[in-house]
C-alpha cells in the first residue's frame, strides 16, 4: 500500500509542468514572469491565488536558492528515489506524472516547495494544475515531506536542471 501511495504521489507531483506529450512550453507562469509575487498565503477558494507562489508557507523570504548545495541535492535524490521516481523521470519524459527536467526553470522555488509539501490546496485552486490533472488522470498525493526533505528535493531538481 505504501508503494501505491508513493506511485500516486509521484504521478502528479510535476504533472503541472510537463504532462501532456508533445507540448514543450508550459502555460504555467514562470519565475521570470512580470507579475509580482505575493508574500501572503491565500486561503483555498480565495480569488487572490498567486500562480507564481502557490499556496503554503514558502515564499522568497524563506526559500534561499542563491547558491547550490550538492549535499542537499544528494539527500534530495535519496528522498526522490523513495517517494517520487516511481512516477517521475529526471528527463522531460512523462511516466505516470511529468518528467522533472526544466521544472525549476518554469516554476519559482517557493511554488515548487509549496506544491511538493502540500499539493492538495494548490490542485484545488490552480487552473493549470487542474488541466494537468485532466491530462494525467492521477492526483499527486501528499507524501508528508518535512521542510528539510522538501528543500532537499528542490535542490535535487535544481541539480537536474544544471545548478552548480
Amino acid at each position: 500500500m505504501k508503494v501505491l501511495k508513493t506511485l500516486a504521489f509521484c504521478a502528479f507531483s510535476l504533472a503541472l509542468t510537463s504532462c501532456g506529450g508533445e507540448k514543450k512550453e508550459s502555460s504555467i507562469p514562470t519565475a521570470d514572469s512580470s507579475a509580482p509575487a505575493t508574500e501572503t498565503t491565500a486561503p483555498a477558494g480565495d480569488n487572490e491565488y498567486d500562480p507564481r507562489r502557490g499556496l503554503g508557507k514558502y515564499d522568497e523570504t524563506n526559500v534561499d536558492v542563491s547558491s547550490f548545495d550538492p549535499a542537499m541535492a544528494a539527500e534530495g535524490k535519496k528522498v526522490a528515489d523513495v517517494k517520487c521516481m516511481s512516477c517521475h523521470k529526471t528527463t522531460d519524459e512523462r511516466l505516470v506524472g511529468p518528467g522533472w527536467k526544466g521544472v525549476t526553470e518554469r516554476q519559482t522555488p517557493h511554488w515548487i516547495m509549496n506544491f511538493i509539501s502540500n499539493p492538495d490546496p494548490m490542485i484545488d485552486v490552480d487552473p493549470e494544475l487542474q488541466k494537468q490533472l485532466e491530462l494525467c488522470l492521477v492526483r499527486m498525493p501528499n507524501q508528508g515531506l518535512s521542510d528539510a526533505e522538501a528543500r532537499n528535493v528542490l535542490e535535487y531538481m535544481r541539480e537536474i536542471d544544471g545548478a552548480k
